[in-house]
């Protein structure tokens, strides 16, 4: 199996069976993200306790690249501090050429490493960051801001 191949397969494990499914009974935060040129709808709760995020509820619908990487994150973020959640959002933005800096090594990134093959295709890079701008908007509620 081909390194893309075995990528394709980590998507669509989180596609069709993804992680942290569902809304949360006592969110903290609570956010809404919509991509209105392809329809991808994500939905992110979280609750958080001491400064770290205790758990993480997705819903929403929308392309694989989208629904998997709100999976891939949800599962990366729930147990982390909140400097931990901005400095993995950082590098997960950095692996996707979102944002500019160092060279990060995906392979650190653990499932996250599957999604920057879409690196190729940029209209679809939008459908990756979905779930973590929302994320953001959940934390930033969570605090309160």
């Amino acid at each position: 199996m081909s390194l893309d191949e075995l990528y394709r397969h980590v998507i669509l494990e989180h596609y069709r069976n993804p992680r942290h499914r569902g809304r949360l009974e006592h969110a903290d935060g609570h956010a809404d993200g919509h991509n209105p040129l392809c329809g991808d709808e994500v939905i992110v709760e979280v609750t958080v306790d001491e400064n770290r995020v205790t758990d993480v509820g997705i819903a929403g619908q929308g392309c694989s690249i989208s629904q998997a990487s709100a999976s891939m994150m949800a599962d990366a973020v729930t147990g982390l501090t909140l400097d931990e959640v901005a400095d993995l959002t950082h590098r997960f933005k950095l692996m996707m050429g979102i944002e500019e800096g160092e060279e990060v090594d995906a392979a650190a990134l653990g499932d996250l490493a599957a999604l920057q093959g879409v690196r190729r295709f940029p209209v679809r890079i939008k459908c990756a960051d979905l779930p973590w701008v929302t994320l953001a908007e959940a934390l930033e509620t969570a605090a309160g801001e």
